[in-house]
């Protein structure tokens, strides 16, 4: 008899339990066994169960053909929290959460959403499935098709439908997707990096090359499993970038000025802060290479960020590496643009010297002049990569606008940036200026190594000493991208390092001297060298030692530094 009570009581009817009682006394059960089952039963917590006609398909049957009952039991059932559903049931439920329901009519619609909401509210397990079938539905459907033992997919097809993400159809959350998508690159990014041994100069040693090589077995992809994730997604990106900016292969200048404005704003927030990222900053290089417009528009919004005295001294100094190394690396940015960048960057490093003249703050020291001695680096930067580019054509006019630049004034300063600049980067300029005769630096070089301080630290195998050669803790931001997929993107409008020829190594070796020139211009460099200014070779064993290219270097020039006499 206890059955019935039980039973009621699973059914929720809140009159059962008194007349239940009053059957359980009239069978002859004692009134305090009775009571005894009473007290544990409403003691115990409801234990209730999924009930309901039919299995779940003959319900939705029902439904289709407006017989509602079943279906708001069921529903109503599944969203109650009290209710423990029956194993049997999961399968069930996933399959609904499968159901096609994005092109039914919208009452379906907003019915099936409420459905999902009250599952997902009362029985979390459902929430995973829930949140994948969603996510699901953001990217395109494929279509695969089974051709014996190869599967074929709809890649080719040009049904533009299937190219629909939200921030096409939703552009208000385009900014927030974009910078959520980037913020996640980057932290994949800056992971890469501090799993591979990064240096601070141009070149990249067999660790890094070995890091991001191809898969023997796997063409084409990564061999470190971060690197690879990022690849794939970094690609996607970029072909994102084009996807919007391009319409029948014609850039569309609005889109593209929209996406810009969006791009930039995330790069300011996420990318100018960070130090070392490597690969995801290389959405800005490409967006800029679709118009000159937007290139220019880049290194202004840079060059104002260096120039601001109300900015932090770490995002000047970020700007005036991003400068540099765009302008070094962006092949498509023509000469003119790069005359005139080297136009701003120097009269600003010859006004912020006229106001240190007269001051107490002139001499060296990175904390104080930090953002003076990320342009200076930005200057040589760009001189070293673009040099033959500024003297091709015209030597005569080419020699003229470069000693223009005034490069003996800012090298001869007491503030001094060749000690503070990158080893390899002032090794490369003075090699060149040395060569044509507009500074000569290596009297300044050796001077600066002698009074380099050398840094002791204790390590398992003894006290090692070591110098420090980047005090202004530079990184190019655009040095080479070796992500396979995509440096596919980048590879078409990136400029590379060149190798020196065997002349031209020969060519660095001599000295340069004025009554040796041999250039029909001979009258006018003889004219311009300073009659005080000794002429300093670079000795054979040391040029060779510093200008040989390792044979891992991906793209970049080699790693440099002058030999320390006082060592």
């Amino acid at each position: 008899m206890a059955a019935p009570l039980l039973h009621t009581r699973l059914l929720g009817d809140a009159s059962a339990p008194a007349s239940a009682v009053k059957k359980l006394g009239a069978s002859g059960t004692g009134i305090s066994d009775m009571l005894a089952l009473e007290n544990d039963f409403f003691n115990s917590p409801p234990r209730k169960t999924v009930r309901f006609g039919g299995t779940v398909t003959e319900v939705l049957l029902k439904y289709k053909k407006g017989e509602t009952n079943d279906f708001e039991l069921l529903k109503n059932q599944l969203s109650d929290p009290d209710i423990k559903v029956i194993n049997f049931l999961l399968p069930l439920c996933t399959d609904i959460i499968l159901l096609p329901w994005l092109n039914r009519s919208k009452t379906v619609v907003e019915e099936y959403l409420a459905f999902l909401g009250n599952l997902v509210s009362a029985q979390t397990v459902f929430l995973r499935p829930c949140l994948s079938m969603i996510a699901s539905h953001f990217v395109p459907p494929r279509v695969i098709i089974k051709e014996g033992d190869v599967d074929v997919s709809d890649s080719d097809d040009e049904d533009e439908s299937k190219y629909k993400k939200i921030s096409v159809y939703f552009p208000t959350l385009r900014h927030e997707i974009l910078e959520l998508i980037i913020e996640k690159l980057l932290k994949l990014d800056v992971k890469q990096t501090c799993g591979i041994k990064q240096l601070t100069t141009w070149g990249e040693d067999e660790e890094t090359v070995r890091e991001t090589e191809a898969d023997p077995e796997r063409p084409g992809q990564m061999v470190h499993p971060v690197a690879e994730r990022l690849d794939i997604l970094l690609s996607l990106l970029l072909s994102y970038i084009k996807d919007v900016c391009y319409i029948d292969g014609k850039i569309d200048n609005n889109k593209t000025k929209d996406l810009y404005r969006d791009l930039i704003n995330i790069f300011d927030k996420l990318l100018l802060p960070t130090h070392a990222s490597c690969h995801v900053q290389f959405f800005m290089f490409y967006l800029c290479s679709f118009k000159l417009g937007f290139a220019e528009a880049f290194l202004e919004h840079l060059w104002k960020k260096l120039q601001d005295p109300n900015n932090p001294a770490i995002i000047r100094q970020a700007a005036g590496n991003y400068i540099g190394s765009f302008l070094a690396r962006a092949k498509f940015i023509p000469l003119i643009t790069i005359k005139s960048c080297l136009d701003l960057l120097v009269n600003w490093l010859h006004m912020y010297l006229n106001n240190q003249d007269l001051g107490t703050k002139a001499f060296c020291d990175v904390a104080l002049h930090g953002p003076f001695y990320s342009a200076c680096q930005a200057v040589f930067y760009t001189f070293v990569f673009r040099h033959k580019q500024l003297l091709s054509g015209n030597l005569k006019e080419g020699l003229r606008y470069l000693q223009s630049l005034n490069f003996e004034r800012i090298v001869m300063s007491q503030l001094n940036p060749l000690k503070i600049c990158l080893p390899s980067v002032v090794n490369f300029f003075a090699a060149i200026t040395n060569k044509y005769q507009l500074v000569f630096c290596y009297t300044i070089i050796e001077r600066n190594n002698r009074q380099m301080l050398p840094v002791i630290r204790n390590t398992a195998g003894g006290d090692l000493v070591q110098t420090c050669t980047n005090p202004l803790d530079t990184f190019f931001p655009f040095d080479p991208c070796v992500l396979k997929r995509s440096k596919k993107f980048i590879d078409p409008i990136y400029q590379i390092w060149e190798d020196m020829s065997a002349e031209e190594l020969q060519e660095f070796k001599k000295p340069i001297k004025k009554e040796t020139l041999e250039d029909e211009d001979d009258d006018f460099l003889k004219g311009e060298v300073a009659q005080n200014d000794t002429v300093i070779g670079i000795t054979p064993s040391s040029f060779d030692a510093h200008f040989r290219s390792p044979s891992s270097s991906v793209g970049s020039p080699p790693v440099l530094y002058m030999p320390d006499q006082s060592l």
